[in-house]
């Protein structure tokens, strides 16, 4: 009972904007970066993040008194990394062409720094509730950042949206809305991904200042 009368106070909802992990704490930039390229890339590996999130959260909760302080590190990496596994060899299996353009993004999600940051600041000191709502609301944050980020870099750089459709419905024979013929090269460039995430922490910054302006 100790431990849950020293954990620090619940705010399982502040992943969706106040502590938003991507444009707030600046975590998971690399995949952020390089796999959005296209709103379904940023939004399949959104979903994986968020799936290893809340699973994540759920299952350290469950062990969090048996979690003691010599192993709580490594074990908590070591569930972590078994969660990924599960999902790379899901996506592998039954999404074969998105695994193909994923790869190495999705072995990645294990270093990605929100996860063991929410397992160590919320899920070892609360319930199944409040860990899972925690989880959920930091992977939907994140989610929704790898999505827009990518439907801005796919609609600028090559004038169409939602072209790689095809990757999660493999029988769709959609091809996008196409919005022009071709759009700005610079966008799907490393360099359009810094552009974009930047103007995206502006937009951010430039609502949370009007928010609490407006108390």
């Amino acid at each position: 009972m100790a431990t849950e009368l020293t954990a620090p106070p619940a705010r399982p909802l502040d992943g969706l904007w106040e502590q938003n992990p991507a444009l707030v704490q600046m975590l998971g930039l690399c995949p952020l970066m390089a796999i959005t390229t296209t709103t379904v890339n940023g939004f399949a590996l959104g979903v994986g993040t968020l799936i290893v999130l809340v699973c994540s959260n759920l299952l350290i909760s469950a062990l969090r008194h048996w979690l003691k302080d010599p192993v709580r590190l490594p074990a908590c990496v070591l569930l972590i990394a078994a969660l990924v596994t599960a999902l790379e060899l899901l996506t592998q299996g039954f999404l074969p062409e998105l695994y193909r353009v994923l790869g190495l993004f999705i072995p990645l999600i294990i270093t990605n720094c929100a996860i063991l940051g929410r397992a160590e600041s919320c899920a070892r000191h609360h319930g199944l509730a409040t860990a899972g709502l925690d989880g959920l609301s930091y992977g939907l944050g994140f989610l929704l950042v790898l999505t827009v980020l990518g439907a801005i870099r796919e609609v600028l750089g090559r004038g169409v949206f939602l072209s790689d459709l095809n990757l999660i419905f493999s029988d769709l024979t959609f091809e996008g809305l196409r919005f022009a013929d071709g759009g700005l090269l610079l966008m799907v460039l490393p360099p359009g991904a810094f552009i974009a995430f930047g103007f995206l922490v502006a937009g951010f910054n430039v609502v949370q200042s009007r928010r609490e302006a407006n108390g």
